[in-house]
């Protein structure tokens, strides 16, 4: 893994505009109110409030994870403003190493623009740069705007973990 910061931009066309979308990795101390509005966010969007979002123990295990996969967690900027996040991971399931999504996220007003199958793409170079062939992620099942999109980048349902506050989904390189 390399240990330096990590940049990388994509280009998009909408409606004849080409934008850039750059994939930075995130640093705990100069981020850390950007991750913990977006990762809140998320918490509120998937069960319905924010109320369980540790934000302490999510800087450390943030900047813990940063550290081993600095390409893995990156903040999507455009336009000079953050627009997005992802977080990605190498873990073990089942004997076998595979890619695992621990956050995909957009800003509400990003969402259902292109901008998820942009995110996508990333994960899937991450994934494909760290020699994995399959990649799961765990959603909440109130979420289904999210497991619609999942669905949708062709990812199935596996089963419900966490007494059913979950489901983990997985998708195939």
């Amino acid at each position: 893994m390399s240990s330096g910061p990590y940049c990388r931009r994509l280009y998009t066309e909408i409606c004849g505009v080409r934008r850039i979308l750059q994939f930075i990795t995130i640093n705990v101390e100069q981020h850390s109110n950007v991750v913990i509005k977006f990762r809140s966010d998320s918490f509120a969007v998937s069960f319905g409030d924010s109320s369980d979002f540790d934000k302490e123990n999510y800087l450390r295990s943030l900047k813990e994870k940063t550290t081993i996969y600095p390409e893995g967690f990156v903040l999507a900027k455009e336009d000079n403003r953050y627009v997005g996040q992802l977080e990605l991971s190498i873990r073990e399931y089942e004997g076998k190493d595979i890619g695992f999504v621990h956050l995909y996220y957009l800003t509400p007003e990003e969402r259902g623009k292109g901008k998820g199958q942009e995110l996508h793409d990333y994960a899937k170079e991450f994934f494909k740069n760290n020699h994995v062939s399959e990649f799961h992620l765990r959603v909440s099942p109130t979420n289904t705007a999210a497991m619609k999109f999942y669905r949708k980048i062709g990812m199935n349902e596996i089963g419900p973990e966490v007494n059913g506050k979950v489901v983990r989904m997985r998708a195939y390189l």
